[in-house]
């Protein structure tokens, strides 16, 4: 019998490459969605049904999703980085104060703040006389709610909860900072040149989180085992606090209202890392000192032990409306319980206290420069993605680590409503029936953000006196001039 040959034929393996080259012809919906995008057009436009009150007429008008991530809509999401573009170029080298005017209350909310205010004395009236006041706080929680709607800020009352204090004596295992009082100005200092130009640079800060083992040019640990992957949980889930603290020490050393426009992402490790925009100078030698001494102390209960695994999990008493243990019908203590406990125990250690890394960078920015430009679009680099994609995962060891982390998150309590409390014995924050532990939808357990549970862009009260809705209307507004297109001529609608 002859042997078959290894080899084809070139007939036959022209065949081969052509069935293995052929492509399907492409779907229409992807067409129009391609297209879509090529011309920046939102591609998940939300219909909104417009009715006009004169008429009575009814249209159906789409209105753009507003994503933020280049996977869920590209052209949204470009256009939101181009704002925040524009937010941190217009506020970063100011020349002259921010003008941040506080409106007068229209009609509509002097009279929901009445109501408010009448609902608050019949509440107190029933909780005196002991009657129920489900009702009454239904009722509030509307009108609340209706003042937000108007463009209020903050509550109109405030709570008469009791505010839980430590003491204020620093860490002894940091420096002291200097304390200066804080001038009510902004603007960063001017310096002369030679040829009589004034100068007002400004500062682009780098901060990093502290290491948690050693990791190679990837950022993987290089002993896994060894790596701190629940100090490097809490720490992402508590970052911003921290950043928030060195904003608030820095003021105090600079002697003024250092303003900032700041960006969260991740480094190549998935640690937090934060890139600023300051205005005004500051040397590098206060920058330096204020990381140094900035630290966020978290005082919550216990997570060292384990008390109620998978296997033996709190059950919900529907009678007295609390989590109660299952061998012993116990009742859990409550969040304000738990915190009270903490308080009274002089000898009680913060659950956890984050600090920054060695790491620090900052450079002098002038106004106009294209380091400026630079600087900018390096801000907004990683905000349209999310933080598991914002790095490209190459090999098998940063899957795992990335696994690994996000394990960490998945049982690590992230703020006071957080389910995973129960874990630990303790009730969350408005408990209700059916929590369970490792089922918070808080964002920090997402697998997409790994712990980066707040803001990705933080900034300043007045680092340009305008929000993001101030800035769109401007945008559009010098679109219509461009186009020559005359001025609405009803503005209310």
């Amino acid at each position: 019998m002859d042997a078959q040959p290894l080899v084809e034929s070139p007939a036959e393996a022209s065949k081969t490459i052509s069935a293995m080259r052929r492509v399907l012809p492409p779907l229409t919906s992807s067409m129009v969605e391609a297209v879509a995008v090529s011309h920046g057009v939102c591609i998940h436009p939300v219909p909104l049904r417009r009715i006009d009150p004169d008429t009575g007429q009814t249209t159906v008008i789409d209105v753009p999703c507003g994503a933020t991530a280049t996977s869920k809509c590209p052209p949204c999401a470009d256009r939101a980085r181009k704002l925040r573009m524009q937010q941190c170029r217009q506020g970063w080298h100011l020349e002259e104060e921010p003008v941040v005017e506080q409106g007068d209350p229209t009609e509509e909310q002097a009279e929901l703040t009445l109501v408010r205010s009448d609902l608050q004395a019949a509440l107190v009236q029933a909780q005196e006389r002991g009657l129920a006041t489900e009702r009454i706080t239904e009722a509030i929680a509307q009108v609340e709610q209706a003042l937000a709607e108007t463009g209020a800020r903050g509550k109109p009352i405030r709570s008469e909860h009791r505010r839980r204090s430590r003491s204020t004596k620093r860490r002894q295992d940091v420096p002291d900072l200097p304390r200066r009082k804080v001038a009510p100005t902004t603007i960063g200092r001017t310096f002369p040149g030679r040829d009589g130009k004034v100068f007002r640079p400004s500062v682009f800060l780098t901060l990093t989180a502290r290491s948690y083992g050693r990791v190679d040019k990837f950022g993987v640990p290089r002993d896994p085992d060894a790596y701190d992957y629940r100090t490097a949980a809490r720490d992402a889930i508590h970052f911003p606090a921290l950043v928030d603290r060195f904003f608030q020490n820095l003021r105090r050393v600079v002697g003024f209202e250092v303003q900032y426009f700041g960006a969260l992402e991740p480094q190549r490790r998935l640690a937090p890392h934060l890139h600023a925009a300051l205005r005004g100078t500051i040397s590098r030698k206060d920058l330096r000192l204020v990381a140094a001494a900035t630290y966020h102390q978290v005082w919550w209960p216990s997570t060292d032990e384990v008390i109620f695994p998978d296997h033996r999990l709190p059950v919900w008493d529907e009678a007295a409306e609390t989590y109660v243990d299952p061998a012993t019908g116990g009742v859990l203590p409550t969040w304000d319980e738990a915190l009270d406990a903490v308080a009274e125990d002089e000898e009680a250690e913060p659950l956890h206290v984050v600090r920054f890394g060695q790491q620090l960078r900052a450079e002098g920015v002038l106004s106009g420069s294209p380091d400026a430009d630079r600087c900018i679009r390096y801000l907004v680099k990683y905000l349209n993605k999310s933080i598991d994609t914002c790095h490209e995962v190459e090999t098998d060891a940063e899957r795992e680590h990335m696994r690994r982390l996000w394990e960490a998150m998945r049982y690590e309590p992230c703020s006071p409503t957080c389910t995973n409390w129960l874990r630990y014995g303790v009730q969350p924050k408005n408990a209700r029936e059916g929590q369970l532990p490792g089922c918070c939808r808080g964002k920090a357990h997402r697998h997409e953000t790994l712990g980066f549970g707040g803001r990705r862009v933080l900034t300043s009260r007045k680092w340009c006196g305008k929000t993001l809705a101030d800035l769109k209307s401007e945008r559009r507004e010098w679109v219509r001039n461009l186009l020559g297109l005359a001025d609405d001529p009803d503005p209310k609608r």
